[in-house]
């Protein structure tokens, strides 16, 4: 089985601006999309925090509006965007947020 990042991109807000109410809600929507995925989800991942940018000329960049990853095993690339389906950072569909996903590659020359 092929593991795959997911990468979340988009201004999510952070948890911590949200009442209880609203936390609960966005919990549960993850809770049940983790369940849909089950044991395809290898790492839910983690939210990403304040970010920077290092260019290769040694200055400063501005760092890629992303929030966070999670990873996921599938057996090809169909089947793991398939498991984006009902995924709750895309529940807004005001196209607002996107996942871009990348398959993990071996790295090579390593035995």
């Amino acid at each position: 089985m092929t593991q795959f990042m997911m990468v979340y991109k988009g201004e999510a807000t952070d948890m911590a601006d949200m009442s209880e109410e609203e936390g609960a809600a966005v919990m549960a929507k993850w809770a049940t999309w983790m369940e849909k995925v089950g044991p395809a989800l290898s790492d839910i991942g983690t939210p990403f925090g304040p970010a920077s940018s290092v260019v290769d000329d040694g200055t400063s960049g501005t760092a890629l509006s992303l929030t966070g990853y999670s990873i996921v095993e599938a057996d090809d690339m169909d089947s793991a965007r398939a498991l984006a389906d009902g995924h709750p950072y895309l529940s807004e569909g005001k196209g607002d947020y996107a996942i871009d996903i990348f398959e993990l590659m071996p790295v090579p020359f390593e035995e």
